[in-house]
């Protein structure tokens, strides 16, 4: 991506360098790099995986100033990250303005290890994850460097891509896409929610690919290679991807996000049309996603 002379978002929240140390511990047997990429699947709300792995009533933080010193690659991916966020909110700016809405940006919280939300405690061991109680999206860092290690996820514009899904959720929850299907969630069975929370995934993944077309469009910003980058990453972060590579064959009423074919789909969707008018997923069967 050209991002060159690009501003950068104010509407940063940098925590990193502050050690935050919970009073109670969150469990878990998986290593860190395939919970965060399994549970990055939550999307908006991260409560139910920590609920999960060791009872959020029961944390509490206190966070602590370190003398944490940032290598060059850990400030290039921070200045990045801000410069993608200001064209988020660059790009959904007009687009609300479209739609005769008014778009209200979304903070970005940078971290390290752990961090206090309105939601409960955050760790990097679940991923980038929206909150839509404080309607912020938290990223540790490190997360793009475990893509690339371990799922060969690489590129400027997979990590856009990362970071736009996310704040994808954020539109959601400005159009009242997010609580409405929360709420749903709440009232049928696991397997049920289960199905809507792919829906909800997968219209992130749209926007996504809303946000790209029109970045492009307005910056020229993209290069070759750039969208080939994100469709590999929307791949190998499909739900059967991801549990295949985990365990060795996958579970289809477990997914929460989208199988890598939907994933791709969707973003390119998003990309070659920019209409957000096509992001339909809850008006149309399983078998059509």
């Amino acid at each position: 991506m050209r991002l060159d002379g690009r501003r950068e978002s104010s509407n940063v929240d940098d925590r990193r360098g502050l050690s935050g140390g919970a009073k109670a511990g969150i469990g878990g047997g998986l290593g860190v790099i395939v919970i965060a990429l399994l549970t990055w699947i939550m999307g908006g709300n991260p409560l139910s995986v920590i609920q999960q792995s060791g009872g959020l009533s029961s944390l509490q933080t206190e966070q602590t100033s370190s003398n944490h010193e940032f290598t060059e690659q850990e400030q290039e991916l921070a200045k990045f990250s801000k410069q993608i966020l200001a064209s988020t909110e660059d790009v959904w700016t007009e687009v609300f303005k479209q739609m005769g809405k008014t778009y209200q940006p979304p903070k970005m919280v940078l971290y390290t290890n752990s961090v206090q939300t309105s939601c409960g405690e955050g760790n990097a061991s679940v991923g980038p994850f929206y909150c839509s109680a404080d309607q912020s999206l938290y990223i540790d860092l490190s997360f793009f460097m475990s893509m690339k290690q371990q799922l060969g996820a690489d590129g400027d514009f997979a990590y856009a891509y990362v970071i736009a899904h996310e704040v994808g959720h954020h539109v959601e929850y400005l159009l009242g896409t997010l609580n409405k299907a929360h709420s749903q969630m709440q009232r049928v069975s696991q397997t049920q929610a289960n199905k809507i929370s792919v829906r909800l995934e997968l219209l992130a993944d749209f926007y996504a690919g809303i946000w790209g077309h029109y970045e492009n469009k307005m910056f020229g910003s993209l290069e070759d290679g750039d969208i080939e980058e994100a469709i590999n990453c929307a791949q190998v972060i499909g739900d059967n991807y991801l549990q295949e590579k985990a365990r060795g064959y996958s579970q289809p009423e477990s997914f929460t996000h989208g199988t890598s074919a939907q994933r791709m789909k969707w973003l390119k969707l998003g990309l070659t049309t920019g209409d957000m008018s096509k992001g339909n997923t809850f008006s149309l069967s399983d078998s059509q996603l």
